[in-house]
C-alpha cells in the first residue's frame, strides 16, 4: 500500500476493497467502544476472507468476537446488543449462509422500531459476502439481494468499489437502523483505489453516476458495475454513449437518479446477477415506468442471472451476465 497526498490534502492509500472494508471497521472500532464485531471465525482467523484480520489483535476479544457456527444465533445477539445500547456488527460468511437467520432479521430487526414506537431501535449492520464468479462451492453464490430489499425496516447497500465501501459501511454503522451490507466477493482483490485514510462517509440511499453517455442508461450495481463499465467502452467504439449509473443502496434506491438519466438517455438496461423472476430489476423497471414512461424510446431490458440457483464453478460464467450478453441487450433498445 502507498500513501500519498491528493490535491485537497487529503492523505489517501491504494487499497484493495477488502482492504478499505477493514480499515472502516478499524476506524468506528476506534471511535466508538460501544461498536463490536462478531462472527464466525472473525477473531484469531480474521474471516474467512480476512476482511477483520488483525482486529482482535488491535481491540480484543471482548470487541472482537468469535461465535459458533449459528447464523441464527450471531443475528439474534446483535439484536439483543444493538437494543442495549451497542453497535454490533454481524458477519454472516457467506450470503448462502443467511437464510437460517431470515426469520431473526424478518420479524425481529426489521420491526422493533415500529414494534417499540419508537422507544428502541437496532442500529446493526449484517455483512455478507455474495455473488459468484469466485469458483465457490453451492450456497456459497448467492444474491439474495430481493429478499432483504422487500423487508421494511432495513437497509440494503452495495459498494463496488473500495472507496464506496470503506465510506458505506461507517455509514452503517452510525445508522440507528438495521443495514444489511452486501460485499461482492469478486471485487474483493479484483482492482485498487485511492481511500482516505481517515474518518469520511458516503450516504446511504445516492447512487453514483460512473459514466457519462446520452444514448443509453446501464443500471446495475455490486459486481456487476465493472462488468456493465466493459460494455459501455466496447459501445463507445461502435458510437453508442452508455450512461452507467451505479445504484450503490438497493434499499431505498436513488429513484431520482435513475429517473434523471433515462428521461435523458430514453433507453435502460438493468444488469443483475441474481436470478430474473423475483430480481430487483423488475422493481427499477417500474421506477421507470412511473416516473419516466412517456421518455422511453424502447422497453427496458434486463439483462439477469437465469432462475436456477447458482450452478457449480464449471458453469458460473454461462451463469453471469457477460459483457457480451449485457452488448446484445444494449443493442436491442437501441434498434427497437
Amino acid at each position: 500500500m502507498t500513501t500519498k497526498m491528493t490535491d485537497t490534502k487529503i492523505a489517501t492509500k491504494n487499497i484493495t476493497l477488502i482492504q478499505a472494508i477493514n480499515d472502516g471497521m478499524k476506524i468506528v472500532l476506534e471511535r466508538d467502544e460501544t461498536t463490536l464485531i462478531l462472527g464466525e471465525d472473525v477473531g484469531k482467523n480474521g474471516g474467512v476472507f480476512r476482511a477483520t484480520d488483525g482486529l482482535q489483535e488491535v481491540f480484543g476479544e471482548d470487541r472482537v468476537i468469535d461465535t459458533p457456527l449459528s447464523e441464527s444465533g450471531i443475528i439474534g445477539t446483535s439484536i439483543g446488543l444493538a437494543v442495549n445500547g451497542f453497535k454490533p456488527i454481524a458477519e454472516i460468511q457467506f450470503m448462502g449462509f443467511i437464510y437460517p437467520a431470515y426469520d431473526q432479521i424478518m420479524t425481529h430487526a426489521s420491526r422493533i422500531r415500529m414494534r417499540t414506537m419508537g422507544r428502541y431501535s437496532v442500529p446493526m449492520v449484517i455483512r455478507a459476502p455474495y455473488g459468484a464468479g469466485v469458483r465457490a462451492p453451492e450456497i456459497h453464490s448467492d444474491s439474495a439481494e430481493a429478499l432483504f430489499t422487500h423487508m421494511p425496516g432495513i437497509k440494503v447497500v452495495c459498494p463496488a468499489t473500495p472507496y464506496d465501501a470503506k465510506g458505506l459501511l461507517i455509514a452503517a454503522v452510525e445508522d440507528p437502523d438495521p443495514v444489511l451490507f452486501m460485499e461482492p466477493m469478486h471485487n474483493y482483490r479484483s482492482f485498487r483505489e485511492e481511500v482516505p485514510i481517515d474518518y469520511y462517509t458516503v450516504e446511504i440511499g445516492k447512487g453514483k453516476k460512473r459514466m457519462e453517455g446520452e444514448d443509453v442508461t446501464l443500471i446495475t450495481w455490486g459486481a456487476m458495475v465493472p462488468v456493465v463499465e466493459k460494455a459501455a467502452n466496447q459501445m463507445k467504439q461502435h458510437g453508442i454513449s452508455c450512461e452507467v449509473i451505479d445504484l450503490r443502496t438497493l434499499y431505498p434506491v436513488d429513484e431520482r437518479i435513475i429517473a434523471e438519466s433515462v428521461q435523458k438517455t430514453g433507453r435502460a438496461v438493468v444488469i443483475h446477477e441474481a436470478a430474473k423472476t423475483g430480481g430487483l430489476g423488475n422493481d427499477i423497471v417500474s421506477i421507470i415506468n412511473d416516473t419516466s414512461f412517456l421518455y422511453l424510446k424502447a422497453p427496458v431490458e434486463r439483462v439477469t442471472g437465469f432462475d436456477v440457483p447458482v450452478p457449480f464453478s464449471s458453469l458460473e460464467n454461462h451463469y453471469l451476465p457477460t459483457v457480451e450478453r449485457i452488448v446484445k441487450g444494449i443493442e436491442k433498445v437501441t434498434n427497437f
